[in-house]
């Protein structure tokens, strides 16, 4: 018995280490095109208009098709999902790869902007595989993994655009990339894992990364994963039903004020970094290349914070309602320092604590999403926070070029009108949270 529950553990393990692999190989693929598309758009003689049209087309897709995508991972299963949306997305970053025209640059990014959901669908994995107490440590982790992702995608993505026709090489290298993570996926362990956590359930063993898979894999092991192994052959008719029947049920839950303070903070942060080098130019002259610097070093901290969740939330007891308040009233107080600094060094120390404070929210934020929903629809509580994500994207510019209109310190004050009324809904809805946000969708 003992053997067969460190075996099932040292699968899940396995499974996780990989999923940190994906999430870092995802991002670093990525980064190394997107800097490089606007220059390359304009290059084949798109107007500002146009690139702006085409970049706009691809939120809007990103947004109908997120949480689509995460409840279709919910009913055909992880693997199906996670591969389709591999396969696709490199096959978007391919087509932009021969991309020599505008029309084949915007038709390049269809694929991309429907299907390049991989981390979402890689964290709802993560989800199914670990314990609620171990949730926040494993998405920390994971977030840190892909930021250093993105933080060495950009580097290398511009010493490959000084080459000639560099931009079609760096793409063609985000396609293969792709490809390799899609590897990775096929090659996981799924069959041990589920042997392994069959058999550990039945001995009863407390593994945190096994633990999780056993009771879910116990619960459904007569429906969900035949429903795994024969939804993706479905009648996509049927998929289509069951996936507006989730989101409807998500859609009338009691979780709006989750998703509305996802919401707020989401725009104060983009607010906040919305005219962060013109604003630094103006009110310290600071160049852009400072600027550029200050941002690199905040990413490469909250890498850092992303290690350091695990005991931070052991310092919690685990309680992520708390975690994630504190974390809010912190990057509330973060931004009204820089949007108030009088020099340099006080935008330096506010960002380097916003590292902190941002990365442990957007993490808590989730796993509170995951706690509250349930996990039986966690790609699609995923999906719809990423459709959250993606209006506060859409709305944060046309904000912040309402507020510069008045004050280079306009959009940042305004970030803290939105995480102070954030703070206050929390605060208010404290008693529904009391058991780490121990609530459940209505009618599930």
């Amino acid at each position: 018995g003992g053997r067969r529950a460190a075996g099932s553990s040292a699968a899940s393990a396995r499974f996780v280490r990989c999923l940190y692999a994906v999430g870092f190989l995802d991002l670093f693929g990525v980064s190394m095109v997107v800097p490089l598309m606007n220059l390359h758009i304009k290059s084949l003689g798109a107007s500002h208009t146009v690139a702006g049209i085409i970049g706009s087309l691809y939120g809007v897709m990103q947004l109908f098709s997120s949480t689509f995508v995460g409840c279709w991972s919910d009913i055909v299963g992880r693997q199906y999902s996670l591969l389709a949306c591999i396969l696709l997305s490199a096959l978007g970053y391919f087509l932009l790869g021969t991309s020599t025209t505008v029309f084949l640059f915007a038709i390049s990014r269809v694929p991309v902007g429907i299907f390049k959901h991989t981390l979402s669908i890689s964290k709802a994995l993560l989800s199914d595989l670990v314990l609620e107490r171990d949730r926040p440590l494993v998405m920390g982790r994971f977030n840190a993994a892909s930021s250093v992702g993105f933080i060495l995608g950009p580097v290398v993505g511009g010493y490959l655009a000084e080459l000639e026709g560099g931009f079609y090489q760096t793409s063609f290298i985000c396609a293969s990339i792709f490809l390799l993570n899609g590897g990775l996926v096929w090659m996981l362990p799924w069959s041990e894992e589920n042997t392994g956590n069959r058999e550990h359930y039945q001995d009863k063993g407390t593994n945190s990364f096994s633990a999780k898979s056993n009771h879910d894999l116990h619960l459904k092991s007569a429906t969900s994963r035949a429903v795994t192994n024969s939804s993706f052959f479905q009648s996509p008719w049927i998929q289509v039903a069951t996936v507006l029947k989730k989101i409807k049920g998500i859609a009338c839950s009691n979780l709006w004020d989750i998703f509305l303070v996802r919401f707020l903070m989401s725009v104060a942060i983009l607010l906040y970094y919305s005219n962060f080098t013109l604003a630094l130019e103006e009110r310290f002259g600071v160049k852009p290349l400072f600027a550029g610097y200050l941002m690199s070093y905040s990413s490469a901290l909250g890498v850092l914070a992303g290690c350091l969740l695990g005991p931070i939330a052991r310092l919690y007891g685990h309680n992520t309602y708390r975690l994630l308040l504190h974390s809010s009233t912190f990057t509330c107080v973060l931004i009204l320092l820089y949007a108030s600094a009088l020099s340099i060094w006080m935008v330096i120390l506010s960002s380097t604590f916003l590292a902190f404070s941002t990365t442990i929210g957007r993490t808590c934020i989730i796993d509170l999403e995951l706690t509250a929903g349930g996990n039986e629809a966690s790609g699609t509580l995923l999906g719809v926070g990423q459709s959250v994500t993606s209006v506060g994207r859409i709305i944060a510019p046309l904000l912040s070029g309402i507020a510069q209109e008045f004050s280079p310190c306009g959009p940042p004050s305004l970030a803290v009108g939105l995480a102070l009324v954030a703070i206050v809904i929390m605060n208010a809805n404290k008693q529904k949270y009391r058991s780490h946000g121990s609530v459940k969708l209505k009618n599930q």
